[in-house]
C-alpha cells in the first residue's frame, strides 16, 4: 500500500468539509437550501380549469413509488421517487368530480377518493355529487379499479371527504360533510354534519354511514358549516377526526374501529375568524384543519397533531398552527405558530403529516413573508421534538402571482416516508397552472 502524505492545512480542510456534509445529511441546517423542483402537470393557457387542488403519496413499501392527483380526473405516478411522472386519467362509473385524495395502506395498496358524477352531466346532473367515490390501484398508481363507494343519500350532498388506513388492521376510514341542500339559506331546516364509514375488505364495500359530530351546521359551506373532516389512525387502531364548524376546531375518537363515538364532541382550540377567509389574489380560501397522529416506535409515539391557520394574529395576518395532544385527545395543549417569520404578512393553505418512521411533524404551505404585495412562495416546516418547535425553509425555487380569477383549489398536500418527503402545491404562471413537488430528503 502507498503512503499518502496530508499537509496539516489540507487536512483540516478535509476535516471541515467532512463534518459540513455530516450536518447535511442529518436534516439539520437546511434552512437555506435549495430543493430541486419538479413539474408534475400544467394546463393550457386560457383553459377552463387547470390541475390543482393536489394531493400525493408515497409508497411505503416501495419509496421510489410515488402516486398523485389533481382536479378534476388527473393521476399521476412516478417510479423513481418523484423525478419523473407519467399522467393518465381517472375514469369510474360512478363518475369523477374533484376533491382528490391519495392514501396508501401497509401492503402499497394506493386509494383514490374522489367525488360523484354518475350522470356524467357535471353541474346539470340530477345525482352530482350524491356519493363519495373510491377507487384502488395495486400496480403504484398505474391502473385503477371502477371504484366502490360510500354515504349515497340522495338527494342530499356528500362533499369534503379524506381517508385514513389502519397498518395493523388494513381497514379504510373515511370522513366527510354531508350538506341536506348545499347553499340552502334556511338555517332551520337545512344542515351539515360529519359522517364516517369505513371498508373492512380493501375498499370493496363499505359500512352505512353515521354521523359522528355532536353539533350541526349550516349548508352555507361557510365559517358556521360543519367541515373539513380529516381522519387518523391511532397505534392502537384509535380512530380520530378533527373539523371546523362556529369558529373553533372540534374533534372526536372512536375506541372500536368506528362503531361507537364520544356522546360530548370536544374543542381543541379556537379559530378566530372562522375556517373562511380572504387572502389577496385567491378566489377563496380556507383554514381547515388536517389530523396526524404519531405511530412511530419513536418517544412521541400516540401522540396526536391538528394544523390549521386562523387570524388570532389579525385579519391580514394568517398565520399557521398545530395543537397537540398526549391523551388521546381528552386534552390539548396551547396552539403552536409554526411559521417562523417576524412580518405581519400572510401564511395560508396548510397541510400536515407525520413521518410514521421517524416520527418528524412536517406541514407544507404558501407564505408571503418575503414579498410587500401578493407574492407567494411555498414553505416547509418541520418539528424533530414533537411539535414543540418547527424549522422553516422555502422549498419554491421562484414565486409565482396568483389570480382571483383563476379557481386555484382549495388544499395543496405533502406525503413524508422515512425522511423522504414529497410536497405537492399549486403554482399560477401567465394564466396556467400547474402542479409541482420538491425532491427533499433529510
Amino acid at each position: 500500500m502507498n503512503k499518502i502524505l496530508v499537509s496539516l492545512p489540507v487536512l483540516l480542510v478535509f476535516m471541515a468539509c467532512a463534518s459540513s456534509q455530516k450536518t447535511m445529511s442529518t436534516g439539520k441546517n437546511q434552512k437555506n437550501r435549495q430543493f430541486e423542483n419538479v413539474l408534475i402537470a400544467e394546463g393550457k393557457k386560457g383553459g377552463a380549469l387547470g390541475p390543482c387542488e393536489p394531493t400525493i403519496c408515497i409508497n411505503p413499501t416501495n419509496p421510489n413509488n410515488v402516486a398523485a392527483g389533481a382536479i378534476l380526473d388527473a393521476y399521476y405516478w412516478s417510479e423513481n421517487g418523484g423525478k419523473t411522472w407519467n399522467a393518465s386519467r381517472l375514469k369510474s362509473k360512478h363518475g369523477v368530480f374533484g376533491d382528490p385524495v391519495l392514501i396508501a395502506d401497509a401492503k402499497g395498496h394506493f386509494y383514490y377518493a374522489h367525488l360523484s358524477d354518475p350522470e356524467g352531466k357535471q353541474w346539470a346532473g340530477e345525482k352530482l355529487l350524491d356519493r363519495i367515490v373510491i377507487q384502488k390501484s395495486t400496480d403504484g398508481g398505474k391502473t385503477w379499479t371502477s371504484g366502490s363507494y360510500c354515504g349515497e343519500n340522495h338527494p342530499k350532498d356528500q362533499d369534503k371527504h379524506w381517508l385514513c388506513a389502519d397498518p395493523k388492521t388494513g381497514h379504510i376510514y373515511c370522513t366527510w360533510t354531508e350538506f341536506d341542500l348545499y347553499n340552502s339559506k334556511d338555517t332551520s331546516k337545512d344542515h351539515s354534519r360529519i359522517l364516517f364509514s369505513k371498508s373492512t375488505d380493501g375498499g370493496e364495500t363499505w359500512s352505512k354511514a353515521t354521523k359522528i359530530n355532536q353539533f350541526d351546521g349550516d349548508c352555507l359551506d361557510d365559517d358556521n358549516t360543519t367541515e373539513g373532516a380529516v381522519p387518523t389512525v391511532g397505534p392502537n387502531g384509535e380512530v380520530y377526526v378533527s373539523w371546523a364548524w362556529n369558529d373553533k376546531i372540534w374533534f372526536d375518537y372512536s375506541l372500536d374501529g368506528g362503531k361507537t363515538w364520544q356522546d360530548k364532541d370536544i374543542v381543541i382550540a379556537d379559530q378566530p375568524g372562522g375556517w373562511t377567509y380572504n387572502v389577496l389574489g385567491i378566489s377563496r380560501c380556507n383554514g381547515l384543519p388536517v389530523t396526524d397522529c404519531d405511530r412511530s416506535n419513536g418517544s412521541h409515539r400516540g401522540t396526536l397533531y391538528v394544523n390549521w391557520s386562523d387570524h388570532r394574529n389579525g385579519e391580514d395576518n394568517t398565520d399557521i398552527f398545530v395543537a397537540k395532544s398526549k391523551d388521546g385527545g381528552k386534552t390539548w395543549g396551547k396552539p403552536v405558530r409554526v411559521n417562523d417569520d417576524k412580518t405581519q404578512n400572510e401564511q395560508f393553505l396548510t397541510w400536515m403529516t407525520v413521518d410514521q418512521v421517524t416520527g418528524y411533524v412536517y406541514c407544507v404551505f404558501y407564505d408571503r413573508r418575503n414579498y410587500a404585495d401578493k407574492q407567494t412562495d411555498v414553505y416547509l416546516a418541520v418539528s424533530r421534538d414533537g411539535g414543540e418547535t418547527f424549522e422553516n425553509m422555502k422549498i419554491s425555487k421562484e414565486p409565482f402571482d396568483p389570480s382571483k380569477y383563476v379557481f386555484f383549489g382549495d388544499y395543496n398536500h405533502i406525503s413524508a416516508h422515512n425522511g423522504m418527503v414529497r410536497p405537492i402545491w399549486t403554482r399560477l404562471h401567465e394564466g396556467v397552472l400547474s402542479v409541482w413537488t420538491a425532491l427533499i430528503q433529510f
